[in-house]
């Protein structure tokens, strides 16, 4: 019996290198990291992180949520026949089309791809392919559906708390007085590749309580679905580190509720349908609960009178290796007060050989930074500032 799922197990990976939205995500990721560093290069005249950035976080994190929804879906004998994994690869492809991963929410895609079972499941065509398929929607629990809505979305917001902040790229927006602002965009997709069953002649239950969604037939086999959780979020009047996991919190709040509702719809089915809507609503509601109290609060990263606020640093540049965080502000360059980009460059003049800054951090408390700025080494320290000017361009220095 253990060889037989070993077996089916090794088999259930296999499929998951032939499933094609396993290579979407990653040209997808190409794609969003593109249209990334394309955005920086524009304001800033160089880019944060390079173009693989986003692919080379597709999966750390992702599996591992990936891992411990597949101890939920195999427990509960979760079945999703093949005609209900298709529609959800459908609607994920159709939710991606903007380019934005902000509707790449498990909320989204699972929850439409539900309403979308109830609906297409009463349909009737000719086509023997298709006939197959809605047969499969027909005979698809609902309660499976929104209970692995559940658990994703639980995923999501814990994914969002811990991993949502890093890596969040800068950009320059107008403000309502005409001045350049900056702002913080988290643009992230995460695969979660998780172990679902499937109707097939591979396994076969031997207990009364496996699985919980069962359908006609007792025989199942396994298929590893890689599912893309994406998570949009820009704020400009916090920190990132600090509106981020806000947002993640609720999301895990929300995924909690859905989760609860869709263990109670395995004995109330009707509750299913209150599960998907409850899901949908409320993600939209945290989306639009942040964009407008994002939109009433003053602007964080803008000019000061106390020096120069930081918006960004490069990786692997010497800001970087002083320890200069997002957030903070620059007073002083070797001794010389600053307020703006051009000033900043020309007290960095003054001593080519070592670089001393005058940091307030969020709290508003100094601290003193020096570095020794080595021949060969790039010649900007690699911070990005909020730059007033003709176009209203940023400037790393």
């Amino acid at each position: 019996m253990i060889t037989l799922w070993l077996l089916e197990f090794a088999k259930g990976i296999g499929r998951f290198f032939l499933h094609p939205m396993f290579y979407y995500f990653a040209g997808y990721c190409v794609l969003l990291g593109y249209f990334r560093v394309k955005r920086e290069r524009r304001a800033f005249h160089i880019r944060v992180e390079d173009g693989f950035f986003d692919l080379r976080k597709l999966i750390p994190g992702g599996w591992l949520a990936g891992l411990l929804i597949s101890v939920v879906t195999i427990a509960a004998g979760i079945v999703v026949p093949l005609g209900s994994i298709v529609l959800i690869a459908l609607v994920t492809l159709l939710l991606s089309l903007p380019i934005k991963t902000r509707l790449l929410s498990p909320a989204y895609i699972l929850g439409v791809s539900f309403f979308g079972i109830v609906l297409l499941s009463n349909l009737t065509v000719e086509n023997t392919f298709i006939t197959r398929l809605l047969d499969d929607m027909r005979e698809t629990s609902l309660a499976a559906i929104v209970l692995l809505l559940g658990v994703l979305l639980l995923a999501e917001g814990i994914l969002i708390l811990k991993r949502g902040h890093i890596g969040s790229s800068p950009d320059l927006l107008k403000s309502k007085r005409g001045l350049p602002v900056g702002a913080h965009i988290s643009q992230r997709l995460w695969l979660a590749p998780v172990f679902l069953l499937i109707p097939g002649d591979a396994l076969t239950t031997q207990f009364e309580w496996w699985p919980v969604f069962n359908l006609s037939g007792q025989a199942y086999s396994l298929i590893l679905v890689p599912f893309g959780i994406g998570f949009y979020h820009k704020v400009k009047s916090m920190l990132p580190t600090q509106s981020i996991p806000i947002v993640g919190k609720r999301v895990s709040l929300l995924g909690i509720i859905v989760t609860g509702l869709a263990v109670a719809s395995i004995w109330y089915p009707v509750i299913a349908i209150i599960a998907a809507s409850v899901a949908l609503a409320g993600r939209e509601l945290i989306y639009l609960l942040h964009y407008f109290m994002d939109e009433s609060r003053p602007t964080f990263f803008s000019q000061r009178n106390q020096g120069l606020l930081v918006l960004g640093i490069i990786p692997q540049s010497p800001a970087e290796k002083m320890q200069i965080k997002i957030g903070e502000t620059i007073s002083k360059v070797n001794g010389i007060h600053v307020r703006t980009v051009q000033e900043f460059y020309q007290a960095l003049q003054k001593n080519r050989a070592l670089c001393k800054l005058d940091v307030l951090d969020i709290h508003g408390e100094v601290r003193y930074v020096q570095r020794a700025l080595y021949e060969g080494e790039h010649h900007e320290l690699g911070i990005l500032f909020v730059n007033e000017g003709k176009g209203w361009k940023g400037k790393a220095v």
